[in-house]
Formats: C-alpha cells, sequence, structure tokens
C-alpha cells in the first residue's frame, strides 16, 4: 500500500475577540500535514455504511492518526473540505472515511 497523497489537517473554532492581543483569534488553523493513502469509496460499502450512494466520500489510510483534535482536511492540492464521516482505529493503521462538505 503507497501512502503518496497529501492530506492536510485544520482544525475550526469560534472566532472571538481577545483583548490581550488587541485582535481577533480563532477561527480555521491548520495543524499539519501528512502522506495517506486515498481511495474512493465502493459504491456497495457506501450503501452498507450510509444506506445510500454518495460518490464524494473518500476512504484514507494513514499509519496512525497524527491529529486528534481536527475538524476537516484537505486532499492533495484540492480545497475541497472533507469532514470526517467514520473511522477505524486497527493495530496497523487508522482509517479515515470522509465526505464532502
Amino acid at each position: 500500500m503507497r501512502f503518496d497523497t497529501l492530506v492536510s489537517f485544520y482544525s475550526e473554532s469560534q472566532k472571538h475577540y481577545d483583548p490581550s492581543t488587541h485582535g481577533y483569534v480563532g477561527g480555521i488553523d491548520f495543524l499539519g500535514s501528512c502522506m495517506a493513502n486515498v481511495t474512493d469509496i465502493g459504491t456497495n460499502r457506501a450503501i452498507q455504511l450510509f444506506g445510500k450512494f454518495d460518490d464524494n466520500s473518500l476512504v484514507i489510510r494513514v499509519p496512525e492518526l497524527p491529529y486528534q483534535n481536527w475538524a476537516f482536511v484537505t486532499v492533495g492540492n484540492s480545497k475541497t473540505k472533507y469532514r470526517l464521516q467514520t473511522m477505524r482505529q486497527t493495530q496497523k493503521m487508522a482509517t479515515l472515511i470522509v465526505g464532502e462538505g
């Protein structure tokens, strides 16, 4: 299995005014990136998991989940945001099923 696609993790927090810095803080923060194996989810598997076929879902496999508190990911050079639908943690790797949105 090749880990050949760059996946970037982001967090989101509510923007609010911080009087100590005299500016707004929060919003979208870049956590970091890692290499992953990314594939489209199969039709049969999508129907099994979600009861419907969603062609905008991806399966992301990473050796271990690099960040715990993340809101969405981007894949490659795309600016499309993918949010977590389900996750499996095994002994060898973490598998994330993410959907566009």
